[in-house]
């Protein structure tokens, strides 16, 4: 069954852009239909896959807004082999604009729904906040991907976003889950990884992911050249560890 999987922390710098980017290309690897949707007005998933964001003339903006249909703005046939529905600065405007909508926290599940059936697997890379933008793809999913890095700033924010999940199901989407929490930039070689990562297993059990990213040069180098990693250095171990975690998400959610 074809599912919608928001990728989301709202603090800045764990990974979640590059996982996205990089679950995205090793989903494809494995045969499956991607759409990654880029809600983030940095454009970084664009521009990571391929995409020159200040060129656009359709943007996920304008599907918001109702001005254009996903499926004419979506970017196909691209080298990375999966499609994106692509962002830039000029999202920014859509927390305004959404704001006084009549259903503003929908926007992004109805633009969606003309397109699902297309994909095995809609991947949406959200803002580094817990704003509009970041709600509209939580009304959307059917599951939450949270990239984690393991430093103890980044379990106090954990807190609050299991919180506002949780009001999304009561409140506006039932069937919403944590698909999973990912350790982004893992070094089991330090103390402070495996004291946090101690604490995470004891508090999510299950929840959490088996598949650690590691810290890796390829990954952080990979976006300059507008490829995921597992095109860029496919022998990589941070190209070998996205691999295990699409296998990984795979099992645990039939994709």
């Amino acid at each position: 069954m074809s599912q919608i999987i928001a990728l989301t922390n709202q603090k800045g710098g764990v990974g979640k852009t590059t996982s996205a980017v990089n679950l995205a290309a090793s989903l494809a690897g494995l045969d499956r239909r991607v759409l990654l949707v880029d809600l983030d007005p940095q454009g970084h998933a664009s521009m990571g896959s391929g995409i020159d964001k200040h060129s656009l003339d359709k943007s996920v903006l304008d599907v918001l807004l109702g001005e254009a249909s996903a499926a004419d703005t979506i970017v196909r046939q691209l080298p990375v082999n999966y499609d994106v529905l692509p962002s830039n600065g000029d999202l920014t405007a859509a927390e305004v604009e959404l704001m006084h909508a009549d259903q503003r926290e929908s926007g992004l599940s109805a633009a969606l729904t003309s397109v699902f059936a297309e994909y095995d697997v809609v991947l949406i890379d959200c803002p580094p906040s817990l704003n509009m933008l970041t709600v509209n793809a939580l009304t959307a999913a059917h599951g939450v991907l949270i990239p984690l890095q393991c430093e103890f700033y980044a379990l106090e924010g954990l807190s609050a976003l299991l919180d506002t999940v949780e009001q999304i199901k009561q409140s506006i989407n039932p069937d919403l889950a944590v698909s999973g929490i990912l350790r982004t930039m893992y070094d089991k070689r330090t103390s402070l990884t495996r004291e946090v990562d101690k604490q995470l297993r004891d508090y999510f059990g299950d929840a959490l992911l088996k598949t650690t990213i590691p810290r890796n040069v390829k990954v952080a180098e990979a976006p300059s050249h507008g490829l995921p990693v597992t095109q860029y250095a496919r022998f990589s171990r941070g190209s070998q560890a996205y691999r295990v975690l699409a296998k990984e998400l795979i099992r645990r959610l039939a994709l």
